[in-house]
C-alpha cells in the first residue's frame, strides 16, 4: 500500500494560480509522454509517479496517443490509478488531450466535435476515470471551424467529463485569442495553454504570452529542457545510454549541433555559478516568466524528478545573468 510523504505540500511558493482561475498547479508538473508506454517497466513507472507526488507534483499530464503504442500511457496509468491513486484522486490534477492522429479513418484526428468527444470517452475508459481535470485540444485544425472545436470543449465541461479545458500548440497569438474568446462567449472560460517553451524555443514571446496574460489564461510549458538538450547530458557529445543515442523519435542526434552544444556549455557555466545544474537553471528560467504557471517535465528515473524540483528554490536571476543568457542564445 502506497503511503505518500506527509511533507509533500511544504514547498514554499511551489503552487501557482493558473491564470485567473481558482486552480493552483505545481510549478513543476509531470508529463507521461514517452516513458509510460511499453518501453518502460511497470515498476519503474510506479516509482516515477510516487516520487513525483512525494515531491509535491500533483499534476500528471497525458494525451490519447502517448505511448508507445498509442493509448498505452493512458492504459498503464489506469492500472496505476487502481493500485495507488484512487484514494488520492482529489489531490491530483489529471489532464489528457486529443487533436493528433489516434485511430485510422476520418474520425480519429484533428478537431471535430465527433473526434474530441469520442477520444475523451476512450481516454476515460483507459484511465479508469469518471472525469479528467483538464482536457486539451492538442493542436489547431484549420479545416474545422473554431466554433465547432471550442463548442466541443464547452460541451465536454458541461457534461462533467472535464472540469477545465485548454489548448496546446496554438502559437499564432490571434488564433489563440480567437479560441479563448470564442469559448468564453459560450460560457466556459479557457483555463490554460500548453506551448513549447525553453531557452532554445522562445515561441511564446512573439505576442502569445501577452495574449494569455491579458485574457487571464494560464500557461504550462512543455519541453522546457528542449527534449533533453538542456538536461546537461550533451555538453561533451552524445552518451551511449542517452535518449538521442537510442531513441531518436524525441531528440535526433543531428539536432545536437556543435553550435548548440557550445551554447549549452556556456549556459552551464552560468548554472554552475548559480549553484545549479543546467537543467535546474533552464527550468528556473522558464518559470521566471510571469505568464508561466508550470513547467512540464518528463522523467525516466525518479532521481531526475528529485533534482529538477530543486529548480524552484533557486535564486532569482540578476539582470546581468539574464543579459548574458540572451547574449549566448543570440550567437
Amino acid at each position: 500500500m502506497y503511503t505518500p510523504d506527509e511533507h509533500r505540500y511544504e514547498h514554499s511558493g511551489f503552487y501557482r494560480r493558473c491564470g485567473r482561475s481558482g486552480l493552483m498547479l505545481p510549478a513543476i508538473s509531470l508529463g507521461l509522454w514517452h516513458n509510460f508506454g511499453n518501453i518502460t517497466p511497470f515498476g519503474q513507472q510506479q516509482s516515477i509517479l510516487r516520487t513525483a507526488f512525494d515531491c509535491g507534483i500533483t499534476h500528471f499530464d497525458l494525451a490519447n496517443n502517448y505511448g508507445p503504442p498509442y493509448g498505452e500511457a493512458e492504459r498503464n496509468f489506469g492500472i496505476h490509478m487502481d493500485r495507488d491513486w484512487h484514494s488520492h484522486r482529489d489531490e491530483l490534477v489529471i489532464s489528457t488531450k486529443a487533436g493528433y492522429d489516434m485511430w485510422p479513418g476520418p474520425y480519429g484526428d484533428h478537431g471535430s466535435r465527433k473526434y474530441l468527444i469520442a477520444s475523451l470517452d476512450q481516454s476515460l475508459k483507459r484511465m479508469h476515470l469518471d472525469y479528467v481535470d483538464i482536457f486539451y485540444h492538442h493542436r489547431p485544425d484549420p479545416a474545422t471551424p473554431i466554433e465547432e472545436t471550442m463548442g466541443a470543449l464547452d460541451l465536454i465541461v458541461r457534461s462533467g467529463k472535464a472540469l477545465y479545458v485548454g489548448i496546446s500548440n496554438y502559437y499564432d497569438p490571434a488564433q489563440a485569442e480567437t479560441a479563448i474568446r470564442t469559448l468564453r462567449a459560450m460560457g466556459t472560460p479557457m483555463l490554460i495553454h500548453q506551448p513549447n517553451y525553453s531557452l532554445f524555443n522562445r515561441s511564446i514571446e512573439n505576442g502569445l504570452g501577452d495574449v494569455l496574460e491579458r485574457e487571464g489564461v494560464g500557461c504550462i510549458a512543455f519541453a522546457p529542457l528542449a527534449s533533453g538538450l538542456l538536461a546537461g547530458r550533451y555538453l561533451n557529445g552524445i552518451p551511449a545510454d542517452s535518449r538521442a543515442a537510442h531513441d531518436a523519435r524525441y531528440l535526433k542526434p543531428e539536432s545536437i549541433t556543435e553550435e548548440k552544444a557550445a551554447k549549452t556549455r556556456l549556459l552551464n557555466e552560468i548554472a554552475l555559478s548559480r549553484g545549479q545544474t543546467l537543467a535546474q537553471m533552464s527550468l528556473k528560467w522558464v518559470l521566471r516568466n510571469d505568464v508561466v504557471t508550470s513547467a512540464l517535465i518528463g522523467a525516466s528515473r525518479p532521481e531526475q524528478i528529485t533534482e529538477n524540483v530543486k529548480a524552484v528554490d533557486g535564486s532569482d536571476f540578476t539582470k546581468e545573468e539574464l543579459d548574458r543568457i540572451d547574449e549566448i542564445l543570440a550567437k
